[in-house]
């Protein structure tokens, strides 16, 4: 049984419908707040936004259009909604880069999207912001770097990276935003994939405003096991640096169907973490379906798609709040 005051917020992460917020589409918010408004329903007290890559480096036009859709979000008698934000470095906005120039504009950037976090009045900014979500390294004739030879690569790369995540950790802490560094399973991103890898990156950064977000499903999938699993959860937070929990299936859909470790998970993290939890569905949407290679079916999406007889993504959204919220209960009351 886990001794706490309360039961954790649960959040949904919008990649159940989108990966771009088109903050700057006026017809868009109303379907965001549509969305909201039916998931506040279900008990979601706060949601994970994806902030998506701007073709321009205008980043005072981007912060203005995410502080206006906070305000329309407010407007709509949604002011109490908690948000996070996920960012990705990209090709371009690289801080493990070999080029101090490419590594500035990389650190600007990420500063620009903890401006935007905090301009949606977020306290969490997590992602793949060390290296570049899904860019796999090749060499000179583009032939791809695996196992010893990437690994070597990569310890360049994060060293590389280290001192660029610590003045973005100290530009965050005076936004009030932590940084939650996300271990991606292998066959998404080249690193980093495991939280130890994470754990020894996060050694050559000195600012604890920069931490980790734990997902069940890289756990599961690319994890040390539990034992190890605890005494890493333990770790970080004993240095406050666990900042953000997400409940994901290996496969990334319905979670009231997977195969989720839940006990051996919740077990580890419930008693030294007090934050959000966040689920994160990654529907059958056009930005997802190549890059993850999904085979089932899209969980429609009301007002968006006609109706069918599989799954919504509004009956998916709430079984997954009930699978978690039953979870967590056995957690607090068994």
């Amino acid at each position: 049984m886990v001794h706490q005051s309360k039961s954790p917020d649960i959040y949904l992460s919008f990649f159940m419908f989108t990966t771009n917020l088109q903050p700057d589409n006026l017809e868009y918010r109303d379907t965001l707040v549509k969305h909201i408004q039916e998931l506040k329903n279900y008990g979601y007290s706060g949601f994970e936004f994806p902030i998506a890559p701007t073709a321009t480096q205008d980043y005072d036009k981007d912060l203005a259009d995410y502080a206006n859709l906070r305000c329309y979000l407010d407007e709509q008698g949604l002011a109490d909604i908690k948000i996070t934000t996920n960012v990705g470095a990209t090709r371009t906005f690289d801080p493990s880069s070999p080029y101090p120039e490419q590594q500035q504009e990389a650190l600007e950037y990420l500063q620009s999207r903890v401006d935007i976090t905090a301009a949606l009045g977020g306290e969490i900014m997590m992602g793949p912001i060390v290296i570049p979500y899904g860019v796999f390294p090749t060499t000179d004739f583009n032939n791809p770097i695996w196992s010893d030879e990437l690994q070597e690569h990569l310890a360049i790369r994060y060293a590389n990276a280290q001192p660029i995540l610590n003045r973005l950790g100290e530009y965050a802490e005076c936004k009030n935003v932590k940084l939650a560094i996300e271990p991606i399973t292998h066959w998404e991103t080249p690193g980093p994939n495991k939280l130890s890898q994470l754990i020894e990156f996060l050694d050559g950064v000195e600012s604890k405003q920069v931490g980790v977000v734990i997902d069940s499903a890289h756990e599961t999938l690319d994890g040390d096991g539990p034992e190890i699993f605890k005494t890493q959860v333990n770790h970080l937070a004993g240095q406050g640096r666990l900042h953000y929990i997400q409940i994901s299936p290996p496969d990334r859909g319905a979670v009231h169907t997977s195969w989720l470790p839940w006990q051996p998970f919740l077990e580890a993290i419930l008693p030294v973490y007090d934050g959000p939890i966040a689920i994160e569905i990654f529907n059958a949407i056009p930005a997802f379906i190549n890059s993850l290679r999904l085979t089932r079916r899209k969980f429609w999406i009301p007002g968006e798609d006609c109706p069918n007889q599989y799954p919504s993504a509004y009956e998916i959204a709430e079984k997954a709040i009930q699978t978690t919220e039953q979870e967590l209960n056995k957690m607090f009351y068994s």
